[in-house]
């Protein structure tokens, strides 16, 4: 098949994004103030968070910013970075509770895993990459480049590392140009289906894998879901084939081009990044931490289903579920049978 390059404002090099600043946001006084004055008023109400909507989180002078966000990921470079949120005088909840009101009003959070988190907390668990149903996110590792099953990830910087841990984020469309130049028969590959671990998180009657292309192009819009790790896992069952030195040679060059197109950026605290899945490729160095548990690097995230999205090709629903645009889809049905907040009791 006869394909071409993907041209529109999300096809950036690093090095073109690191010469630009209209990616970064910075908060004005007031809007700091409403988001944590709102935010505060929220939480004295004592209903619980994830039950709150846009409307328990009213933000009259920054609805129009966010909007104008959200408009940015979907039809723009697909990477905004917020900055200015002063989470140093901040106590903890109250962060939470900012991000999950700019969540609600930029989408609707779906979860992360099937313990069910909508909020969840990037940190160093102690759990160890390389076990069957491990997730980067709890873990102290560098990550490789992958996507999160959701249309935007929202993380909120609480604290950071001594050293390491910064960000790498790659846009995708211009690994696909990238590899239509150099290797377009490894660019084929990746439009076909792989084989990825759910990671433990199946729910009953499912297989412990899913099946997904890489690459899709559907409608005329590009999208991506990639985790190197998750395909690699799938490999430990039988009934999955095994990937071809072809294959093997098409994860490399993907990997190795994520790195050559990379922007490398470092999240400070208080800063909140929002990526959009379809259109980025995400990933973390290695890190040196604080010894003290209370004073580890932490980070709030939010897997959000937009109202704004892209249509998606059916090949994709075994891992989204549902694939309209604007729906809520996404994230891993917890064990408590809940994916979103409409659907959560209690």
């Amino acid at each position: 098949m006869a394909r071409e390059p993907l041209s529109g404002p999300w096809v950036w090099t690093g090095a073109e994004m690191a010469a630009r600043s209209d990616w970064i946001w910075h908060w004005r006084a007031e809007e700091i103030a409403e988001l944590l004055g709102a935010a505060r008023a929220a939480l004295a109400t004592g209903k619980r968070l994830e039950l709150m909507t846009a409307a328990d989180i009213p933000l009259p002078v920054t609805a129009p910013r966010l909007a104008a966000m959200q408009r940015d990921l979907e039809e723009g470079p697909g990477i905004v970075n917020l900055r200015g949120l002063p989470a140093a005088e901040v106590e903890p909840e109250l962060l939470r509770a900012v991000l999950w009101g700019i969540g609600r009003h930029l989408g609707t959070p779906v979860s992360q895993s099937k313990r069910g988190e909508l909020l969840g907390e990037v940190t160093d668990t102690g759990e160890k990459l390389g076990q069957p149903g491990s997730r980067g996110y709890r873990t102290g590792a560098p990550l490789r480049f992958h996507t999160d099953r959701a249309d935007v990830v929202a993380l909120l910087c609480v604290r950071q590392s001594l050293s390491g841990g910064d960000s790498m984020i790659v846009s995708s469309p211009a690994i696909h140009n990238a590899m239509l130049a150099r290797a377009p028969a490894a660019l084929d590959l990746l439009f076909a289906p792989w084989f990825y671990s759910r990671q433990q998180e199946q729910r009953p009657g499912e297989n412990p894998w899913y099946v997904n292309p890489i690459f899709c192009v559907h409608e005329g819009r590009f999208t991506s879901q990639y985790s190197h790790s998750f395909i690699e896992s799938a490999q430990r069952f039988e009934q999955v084939p095994r990937l071809t030195p072809e294959r093997i040679a098409a994860l490399d060059l993907l990997n190795s081009l994520a790195d050559e197109l990379a922007l490398h950026t470092r999240m400070e605290p208080g800063d909140i990044q929002l990526l959009n899945n379809h259109v980025t490729y995400h990933a973390r160095t290695a890190l040196v931490d604080q010894e003290v548990p209370a004073r580890k690097r932490l980070l709030y995230r939010l897997w959000l289903a937009v109202p704004n999205s892209r249509a998606l090709p059916e090949a994709v629903a075994d891992l989204w579920g549902l694939t309209a645009a604007g729906v809520v889809r996404g994230g891993v049905v917890a064990e408590a049978g809940y994916r979103s907040p409409a659907e959560l009791v209690g």
